[in-house]
């Protein structure tokens, strides 16, 4: 699970930067894995007691949840589609719980829920805002200095790195969180186990989802690669910040269409939104579903 995140959410925070010649990709893959570590280590505790407690697992339970979780967002990596984890794990858990006759809590369940439509709107919102307001101001007064274009870059850069952060500290939880609530693993230890694997994906398997943030969506410069880095990083480190589990998928994918809507509509490519907001339908569905599957391949066989 935490392999497979890595490889489809690495995207969400360097992939503007790679698709805007900002930062190659093996630099941003080496930042991206180094401060993923430490976020979820120092601000994964958050997510994962909002884990505990969506619904009761114990070690076989929790088995299936990841095991379903990783093998849905896999899928969607290959198919270079950005996808939630935290739809995933939500999915998985809720198809175990069902099935497993464990009981859930639905008002985490809404709030979890709630989440998935408020980041994309969220980013989208402050991505459209800065670059209908700012933009103009910018490009008018800085863009004839030798060093606007180096600043830019550097600025992608840093937004990056609390991004890499902010993906640590949210979604270790969708990795190692259903571990913690079964009394496996300490708080400590699932951070960094889980943040562990999740670099290990970013560093091996991240490219293709990159390509479809950066470079298929809507092509960005760096100002507006700029904005939309920063959006999605507020927007993760404000749900971290709760205790919400969130989607940094969707909300790279809301900042860059807040971008799109303000050179307009025919500047988004709407073949690709489409195939990513299908996979945003399909990624819960499908890990309840194939979680579901597995606790009664695997409780027909457990004794009792």
């Amino acid at each position: 699970m935490g392999w497979s995140l890595g490889t489809n959410d690495a995207a969400n925070v360097f992939g503007l930067g790679v698709g805007a010649r900002a930062i190659s990709y093996r630099a941003a893959v080496v930042l991206t894995g180094m401060f993923v570590i430490l976020g979820a280590y120092l601000g994964g505790a958050r997510g994962m007691a909002t884990y505990g407690a969506l619904a009761g697992h114990d070690l076989a339970t929790a088995f299936c949840v990841g095991l379903a979780a990783g093998l849905t967002v896999t899928l969607m990596t290959v198919r270079g589609i950005p996808v939630s984890a935290t739809q995933a794990a939500v999915g998985a858990i809720i198809g175990v719980a069902l099935v497993a006759g464990r009981p859930v809590e639905w008002g985490v369940l809404v709030r979890i829920g709630t989440s998935w439509v408020t980041s994309p709107l969220g980013s989208l919102i402050i991505a459209y805002t800065l670059h209908r307001f700012l933009s103009p101001v910018l490009e008018r007064w800085l863009s004839g200095l030798a060093v606007y274009n180096t600043v830019l870059r550097w600025g992608i850069v840093l937004v990056g790195v609390l991004g890499s952060y902010a993906l640590g500290a949210n979604s270790v939880a969708n990795v190692t969180g259903v571990y913690v609530g079964a009394g496996l693993l300490s708080v400590p230890v699932a951070a960094v186990i889980g943040a562990a694997s999740i670099a290990l994906g970013v560093l091996t398997y991240s490219r293709r989802v990159m390509e479809t943030v950066g470079e298929r969506l809507v092509h960005l410069g760096l100002l507006p690669a700029l904005f939309a880095a920063i959006s999605q990083a507020a927007i993760l480190r404000l749900f971290a910040y709760v205790g919400v589990p969130v989607s940094t998928s969707q909300a790279v994918v809301g900042a860059v269409l807040g971008i799109g809507l303000v050179r307009g509509v025919q500047t988004v490519n709407v073949r690709q939104m489409a195939s990513i907001g299908l996979g945003w339908v399909l990624t819960p569905v499908l890990a309840g579903v194939v979680g579901a599957l597995f606790w009664l391949a695997v409780g027909w066989a457990l004794p009792g």
